[in-house]
Parts: C-alpha cells; structure tokens; sequence
C-alpha cells in the first residue's frame, strides 16, 4: 500500500486542515504505531495506526463529512476552544454532535458568515493561496468617507511590508456621521480591512462578513447556523 504524509492522512481523516496538522505533528501530539511523529513522516491508511493526542483517528468516508454554514456574532472567537475562557463558535453549535472546524476567520469584533466542516481536503483547498474565492464584507464606518480616502482604498496598499492584492470597494451610504462600504477581498490577510481603513484615517464600527463567493448569509440570525445545501457544497468543490 502506498504511503502518504502524516498530515496529508490527518486531513483526509477530517480532523484539521494539513496547516494545522502541521502545527500538531511539531508539537508532537502524533504518534505512528506508538511513537511520536515528526513533519515528513509517511503513514498506510488502514495498517498504521495514527493517533492524536492518545486517540485514533480514522480515515472518513465522504458521506460523513458534514458542511454548515453559521453567522457569527461579535465578541465569539474563530476557535474552538480558548485559553483567555472568551466564548467560541462552538458554544453556538447546539444540536451538533460531530466535531467541525472552520474554513478561514473572523476576528472577535467581527460577525457574519463562517463556513465550518470536517472535510480537510475542502478546508485545505479553500484555505490556500492559490484559490482566490472572493469574500464580500459590509463595513460601518463612524465618519463620511471623503474622495481621497476612498480612492486610497482602491489603490495598492501594503500592510506590514506585504503589498495587498486590489480590493473593490463600493459606498453604499455616505452620511455626515457614517459611512456603509461594500468590500470585496481575494485574500485574507489578518484584520485586513480594519488595517486598510487605519491606513487611510477611518474607524470602523461594525464589519460583517455577508457572502462566501455564492455562498451568502441570507436571512440567518446571529448565532444561529444551518446545513449547506447539496449545491452549496458542489459549489464549494467546484472551486
């Protein structure tokens, strides 16, 4: 039987992406047949026996793998679980009896829609940077935005010596003493628009993530979370 990369199998297994799984093998919380793994280790699905944190972890058939979709409210961090004891997305999953992880984050300020699955594969593929699935944001600024800083925002941008890929921008209400954009990312980096609009001298007051690609929030209360249509997830895996 062939082998394949220890993280690799992790993420096949559904348990986490293979970034994560990564991170888990250098700490050491694999072991192969009884001993802890290193990054490079090659693991044969169904005859070595892979286990993560002292449990064995098998690899899910396709039928098993589940999608949601939930909309986060603010003050929930994207984890699941939290050393600080601030509340998690996994508080919000009531009713959900299988373990799922989510596909990219929101901040804890930040609210809107989330992707979470236990399809490694999925979340590796969405997560990578060569799969520029465009995310839209509705942005709540506490000023009217003027002609020169919204043009900033159209304009290249670097942030923390890496130069942003063009994001679009549209006003959808500008008033004395708020400002609504519309913005549209092709990448992710951390706090991405909130640094972008420091930059050019605006505060945001509210941001929420409304669409994932085709994918949109719709009608979906804050803290409530449903199951992704078969569309939806074909979607997703036609990406």
């Amino acid at each position: 039987m062939e082998k394949i990369r220890l993280q690799k199998y992790v993420s096949d297994c559904g348990l986490m992406s293979r970034r994560a799984a990564e991170e888990e093998i250098t700490s050491g919380n694999f072991t192969i047949n009884g001993i802890v793994a290193t990054l490079g280790d090659k693991v044969a699905p169904g005859r070595d026996e892979v286990c993560y944190k002292g449990k064995r972890i098998y690899k899910k058939h396709s039928d098993n793998y589940i999608y949601i979709m939930l909309n986060k409210p603010v003050g929930y961090v994207t984890t699941l679980s939290d050393e600080q004891g601030r509340p998690c997305i996994t508080d919000l999953m009531n009713g959900l009896n299988t373990r799922v992880y989510p596909i990219g984050r929101l901040d804890m300020y930040s609210e809107g829609l989330l992707l979470l699955t236990n399809d490694g594969a999925l979340t590796e593929k969405l997560t990578h940077p060569r799969h520029s699935v465009p995310k839209i944001y509705r942005v709540r600024l506490d000023s009217m935005i003027t002609e020169e800083q919204y043009k900033k925002l159209l304009s290249p941008m670097e942030i923390e010596g890496y130069t942003i890929e063009p994001v679009y921008c549209e006003v959808l209400k500008r008033e004395e003493t708020k400002t609504i954009l519309q913005m549209t990312l092709y990448e992710g980096r951390n706090r991405q628009i909130r640094r972008m609009c420091d930059q050019v001298g605006l505060h945001v007051r509210g941001l929420k993530r409304i669409a994932i690609g085709d994918i949109r929030l719709g009608t979906l209360k804050p803290g409530q979370w449903k199951y992704l249509s078969h569309e939806q997830i074909q979607y997703l895996k036609s990406i």
